[in-house]
C-alpha cells in the first residue's frame, strides 16, 4: 500500500461539525487524501451561532505542527481560523518553513457574522500569512476587511483580486458567491485570469462552504494538480455540497461533505 497524500489543516474546531477542522477532515476524506490537524482554537458552536472561542496557546499549536510535520510529513498545508496576531504569526514562521503548496482561507467571521480574527490579527494575516499562500480564498466580507475594497457586482472582482494579490500571494481566488446571480469566482495570479461558475442552489444550508473549499483546493494540490485544475475540481465539489446541504438544529446546517458517496 503506497501512503495516501497527506494535507494538514491548521485551525480552529467547530463542534456543530459543520465548518472548521470538521469540515477540512470530512473534505480531505470524500477527495482521497489522509487529513491531519493542528488545532488552533475551539468554539462552542451550532446552528444558530459561535456561543463561544478559546484560542489555545501557541506552545500548543507549534508543538502539534512539528509532531505532524517532522514525523509524518506534508504535501500541502491548509489554513483557517487563527484568531490572534500571535497565533497568525507563529503559524506563518512554522509554514515557511514548510516547502509545501499552501491554501491560505483568511478567515474573518463565521457564516453567523460572528468574529473569528481579532482586528488586530488583521495586519499580521496580510503582511506575515498572504505572502506565504499558493493560493489565497478570501470571500468579499474578507476582501473588504483585508483590503477595504468593497465589491458589489461582478466587475469589481478583477479590482479586489489586484488588492489581494498585492499581498504577495500567487494566486488569489476571489469567491462572489455573496453576489447576486451565479456564483461566479475569480481566480488569477495577476496576469492569467479564470472565472468559475456555477448555478446558485436555492438551498441556505452552506455552512462550512468556505472551509470545504479550501481544503478541497489543499487536497489537489497535494495529489500534484495544477492550482487551475485544483481550483475547478474543488469548485465543481463545493457546488455539490452545497447542493446536498441538510437542515440541522434550528438554524443553517452544513453543507454535505459526503455527497458523492450517497450519489
Amino acid at each position: 500500500m503506497t501512503a495516501l497524500p497527506r494535507v494538514l489543516t491548521v485551525a480552529g474546531s467547530d463542534s456543530g461539525g459543520g465548518a472548521g477542522i470538521q469540515a477540512d477532515l470530512k473534505t480531505m476524506l470524500a477527495l482521497g487524501v489522509h487529513g491531519m490537524s493542528v488545532l488552533t482554537a475551539v468554539t462552542a458552536q451550532n446552528s444558530l451561532g459561535v456561543q463561544g472561542a478559546w484560542e489555545l496557546p501557541v506552545e500548543a499549536v507549534r508543538a502539534q505542527y512539528r509532531s505532524v510535520v517532522d514525523d509524518i510529513g506534508v504535501q500541502a498545508v491548509k489554513t483557517g481560523m487563527l484568531a490572534s496576531a500571535e497565533l497568525v504569526e507563529a503559524v506563518a514562521e512554522l509554514i515557511a518553513g514548510t516547502d509545501v503548496p499552501t491554501v491560505v482561507d483568511p478567515v474573518g467571521v463565521s457564516k453567523h457574522g460572528d468574529p473569528l480574527l481579532a482586528a488586530s490579527a488583521l495586519d499580521s494575516v496580510r503582511t506575515k500569512l498572504l505572502p506565504l499562500a499558493t493560493v489565497a480564498t478570501p470571500n468579499l466580507d474578507e476582501v473588504a476587511q483585508l483590503t477595504g475594497v468593497r465589491v458589489e457586482s461582478e466587475g469589481q472582482l478583477r479590482e479586489a483580486a489586484a488588492a489581494v494579490l498585492a499581498y504577495g500571494p500567487q494566486w488569489a481566488l476571489i469567491k462572489g458567491g455573496h453576489l447576486p446571480g451565479e456564483a461566479v469566482d475569480l481566480l488569477t495570479d495577476g496576469t492569467e485570469e479564470h472565472w468559475l461558475r456555477a448555478p446558485r442552489h436555492d438551498n441556505r444550508h452552506t455552512h462550512g462552504t468556505g472551509c470545504t473549499l479550501a481544503s478541497a483546493i489543499a487536497s489537489g494540490l497535494a495529489k500534484g494538480e495544477a492550482v487551475q485544475a485544483a481550483v475547478a475540481a474543488a469548485k465543481e465539489y463545493v457546488t455539490g455540497a452545497i447542493a446536498a446541504g441538510f437542515a440541522l438544529g434550528g438554524g443553517i446546517g452544513p453543507v454535505d461533505h459526503g455527497w458523492r458517496l450517497r450519489g
